[in-house]
């Protein structure tokens, strides 16, 4: 059902609406951790370790998708806010044909690129084969992954957020029940946790493109939208290009990142790859909850009801912050027992360097969560090269932290310990962004500031 998010009380608003998208990005995130966790329990240490590695590449390719999906989806919330059905259903054929012809550039690439990747990243040599193989897999489900994002970011641009967390409720778990099914079963090993996540993303791909194109046949236009306009991919492109370049440019930075923790060894690598699993979970939990921030900016913009955008930012924040506290504390005083799920047996190594990896970064995912709000404001309204100024800023930190803390410390602790420094200071600069840019919008017509005299 589609949903005008221009109207009703903006905290409630958004409450309802990025609730069930923080749902979707828990079983969206069970993909991967199913993958690590049956390889893992089922298969062993070193498998374990294929897969986190394998892992930090595929996150190139899901920036790209991720780019697709934030691009067509604020252009399409702005069509939407401001009632343009027919441009709205031209975008979404636009943002199609050009994913699908990224992806297939990006199929080519990873076909005769990941290997070299592999090596580039110094993936030891008894992990070389399974990490190998299990990327193989992966990139001919890439047209999966593009077009479901594709398919949820239409979604949210029409204020749908419970869709795609009944389809992912039900992908997800299916993944679980095929990736045992194929590795204890068939004892397919490592290739057994790649078909499992092809076949299940495949399903939900096309259950949910079937779904938008029956919706969007429902919303009655008056005359017939053009396939395809280079207007309206410029627009589309102007927020694609910079959350792929953000979310290549910090994939780029953790297969760094990852090279570095790979010269510590297999058992290092397994903790880092079980622990930074959960973290994912809910660092990319609030990145969506961010987008969804995105997508009711983007309407209220639409709209003209400037207001509403910094109500959404308190309400969004508050949202985050208050998932924050029981994530934190089950990472700190529950890390050993979430960790050793990823494990065949208790590996001390591994274990201490996931529990040493979550007990630095669980005080600051409050400060990283609030970075994330005004990103998601940031992106919205389309100030794309301030949002892209605080993640390099945080990227940048990182990468060169973790170098120069590691070699200083002589253990991985000093790669954990660059996390906070980065979030901490790139969520001042998204937070200072976005209250420059709310300045701004307070001034144009149609703003309640403008209008009662308020600054």
């Amino acid at each position: 059902m589609n949903k005008d998010l221009t109207i009703g009380k903006p905290e409630t608003v958004l409450w309802r609406f990025c609730l069930p998208l923080f749902g979707s990005i828990v079983f969206q995130q069970l993909y991967n951790i199913a993958d690590s966790l049956v390889a893992g329990k089922f298969i062993g240490e070193n498998a374990l370790a294929a897969v986190g590695n394998s892992y930090e590449i595929t996150l190139i390719f899901i920036a790209f998708a991720f780019g697709c999906n934030m691009g067509c989806s604020v252009i399409v919330s702005q069509m939407f806010g401001a009632k343009d059905y027919v441009r709205l259903k031209t975008t979404v054929t636009t943002a199609c044909i050009f994913s699908a012809l990224l992806c297939l550039m990006l199929m080519v690439f990873g076909i005769l690129g990941c290997d070299p990747l592999l090596l580039l990243i110094h993936t030891p040599t008894d992990l070389l084969a399974d990490s190998a193989l299990y990327l193989d897999i992966y990139v001919w489900g890439l047209p999966f992954v593009f077009f479901y994002n594709i398919a949820t970011g239409i979604f949210s641009a029409l204020g749908d957020s419970k869709t795609p967390f009944y389809f992912l409720a039900v992908s997800s778990t299916s993944n679980i029940a095929v990736d045992i099914l194929f590795v204890q079963a068939f004892h397919m090993g490592v290739a057994g946790v790649a078909w499992a996540t092809f076949l299940c993303q495949g399903v939900s791909c096309i259950l949910a493109v079937l779904t938008v194109w029956k919706r969007l046949k429902q919303i009655k236009i008056s005359r017939k939208p053009a396939i395809f306009d280079f207007d309206i991919l410029k627009k589309i492109l102007v927020i694609a290009i910079p959350s792929i370049l953000q979310q290549s440019f910090v994939s780029v930075g953790n297969i760094m990142i990852q090279s570095i923790i790979n010269g510590f060894g297999a058992s290092v690598m397994a903790g880092y790859s079980a622990a930074v699993k959960l973290n994912n979970l809910l660092i990319t939990s609030f990145t969506t909850i961010g987008n969804g921030i995105s997508n009711f900016s983007a309407q209220n913009l639409g709209a003209h009801k400037y207001e509403r955008i910094q109500a959404g930012f308190k309400g969004g924040l508050k949202m985050i912050w208050s998932l924050c506290v029981p994530f934190c504390l089950a990472y700190i005083c529950l890390s050993k027992y979430l960790l050793l799920l990823f494990m065949k047996q208790d590996l001390t190594a591994a274990l201490l360097t996931g529990r040493q990896f979550l007990w630095i970064l669980a005080p600051f995912y409050f400060v990283v969560a609030a970075k994330l709000a005004a990103d998601g404001i940031l992106r919205g309204i389309g100030a794309m090269q301030k949002f892209m100024a605080a993640t390099f800023t945080d990227l940048i930190l990182r990468v060169v932290l973790a170098f120069l803390l590691s070699n200083l410390t002589g253990s991985p602790l000093g790669i954990w310990c660059a996390w906070p420094i980065g979030w901490t200071i790139a969520m001042m600069l998204s937070v200072t962004f976005y209250r420059k840019e709310y300045r701004k919008l307070s001034t144009l017509p149609g703003s309640i500031e403008k209008n009662t005299g308020r600054n």
